[in-house]
């Protein structure tokens, strides 16, 4: 149903321009450095070529199917262009321009006529009022930022949905910085047509995608809602950020979308009942995306600690077994023979009663080994590492244990610090091994795995 969007052979940038301070410059650019391997028709009747590309007067004009377009033109202009769009059978139209329901009353009347024009056609529509859509995998980017003012991530699990464009694109660019990278994203802006049940449907087919972050101020359709998230949760892991969590901020959303905001006590209770793990910053939201992408559900509570750095494991133990807006999780109690086992490849000096602080003499070889006996503990659900390079017998051989350890356990890897760590960050992100640059968001990330293991024994026991 989606396989034209997420890999178009043809598309069409309506309103493209040489003019760099046009917005369907930004668009046809990215397109082309993005590396799109398909047909592009910028269209635009003022210019026979832009960046070497053939331009045509209208998209009546392209030759062959198109099988996405941008429209990259006023609001006023969309209506028209819409229908030309329908009647050459495009079947999925982007429409970039604000201007629509989020400012009420003319807006609203321009956008109800959007809708009136898809009606009883094959023709899907994305926004109005959208930043576009990044499909890493086929080369898709249609973005309306120009490539210079933002880093955009590569190919990689997280399928990523927006409502609101600017923080999509902010979200993106910190992203990129780590290498960490994404099946897809799409900014749902005003949803005319298409809305973020389609898309949880969309990236549930996506073989590239193994987990799913929405970021929504307001939800279309309630029941709509609860249905799909249900199902789609059942097979890939779904992340949410819902903001109108208070009086003022669901009047914020209001004012940005045109929508009216989901009470956040039902919606708080519709995620529960379908286990979809709730975040609470953007921040949390790709942190668990990325978790939930990579690792194993944490299948027990029962969490070893090894760490470099004693405070570290002391500040690690006080939030994992900490209740707040998720579950405390438990200390793992090794047996005599395993700390017999755990004393031979350690110095005298380590602490070895979980958490396990090989201290600053720590060195690769013994933190290897010390996973090994961890990964074969049956006293042990999951582990959280820290790979602490500023400790001088710690370097970046340290991921092939600990990706070692992951085929066999749940791990999730904490890197603090700055100056010696974005390296090692990067390599982890290659092995698809969670890894975060702060405790709170090591243990955060790994009660999300807990969370989800919780939803899937529901499962289970249900059926």
């Amino acid at each position: 149903m989606f396989n034209n969007l997420l890999s178009p052979n043809a598309v069409a940038v309506i309103g493209a321009s040489p003019d760099r301070s046009k917005i369907g410059n930004a668009v046809l650019e990215n397109l082309v450095n993005q590396g799109f391997q398909g047909k592009i028709y910028p269209i635009n009747p003022s210019y026979e070529e832009i960046f070497g590309l053939k331009c045509y007067a209208d998209i009546s004009s392209a030759p062959g199917k198109v099988d996405l377009a941008v429209i990259a033109l006023p609001a006023r202009l969309a209506l028209s262009v819409l229908q030309e769009c329908i009647q050459k059978g495009v079947e999925f139209v982007i429409v970039v321009a604000g201007g629509f329901s989020e400012l009420g009353g003319e807006g609203k009347k321009l956008e109800d006529s959007l809708k009136e024009k898809l009606k009883g056609t094959k023709t899907r529509l994305i926004g109005p009022n959208t930043v576009g859509v990044l499909f890493p995998h086929s080369k898709v980017n249609t973005a309306l930022t120009p490539g210079e003012r933002i880093w955009f991530p590569g190919e990689g699990q997280i399928g990523f949905i927006s409502q609101s464009g600017a923080l999509g694109l902010l979200v993106m660019d910190s992203l990129a910085e780590n290498g960490t990278g994404i099946s897809g994203f799409v900014n749902i802006g005003n949803r005319a047509d298409i809305d973020e049940d389609d898309l949880m449907e969309m990236f549930l087919e996506h073989d590239e995608t193994k987990s799913i972050v929405a970021y929504l101020e307001s939800i279309s359709n309630g029941e709509k809602f609860f249905r799909t998230v249900k199902h789609v949760n059942m097979k890939k892991p779904v992340t949410i950020l819902k903001t109108g969590r208070t009086p003022e901020a669901s009047a914020a959303a209001s004012f940005h979308t045109g929508a009216l905001a989901t009470d956040n006590r039902v919606l708080d209770g519709i995620l529960r009942q379908v286990g979809v793990v709730r975040a609470y910053s953007e921040v949390e939201l790709l942190d668990f995306g990325r978790a939930l992408a990579y690792a194993r559900p944490l299948r027990g509570k029962r969490i070893a600690i090894l760490t470099t750095a004693g405070g570290v494991g002391v500040l690690t133990t006080d939030l994992l077994t900490t209740e707040d807006s998720r579950p405390a999780l438990a200390m793992a109690r090794f047996s005599q023979q395993e700390i017999g086992q755990l004393k031979q490849h350690a110095l005298p000096i380590a602490s070895l009663n979980n958490p396990i602080d090989l201290t600053a003499d720590g060195s690769t070889l013994s933190y290897a080994s010390i996973l090994n006996i961890l990964v074969g503990s049956e006293n042990v659900d999951g582990i959280i590492a820290y790979a602490l390079p500023q400790t001088p017998k710690i370097d970046t051989s340290v991921i092939d244990p600990i990706a070692e350890a992951s085929r066999k356990k749940t791990v999730v890897v904490g890197v603090i610090g700055n100056r010696l760590t974005g390296n090692l960050m990067v390599e982890f992100e290659k092995a698809r091994i969670p890894a975060y640059p702060s405790v709170q968001r090591t243990v955060s990330a790994m009660k999300a795995l807990y969370l989800r293991n919780m939803y899937l024994g529901r499962l289970l026991n249900d059926h």
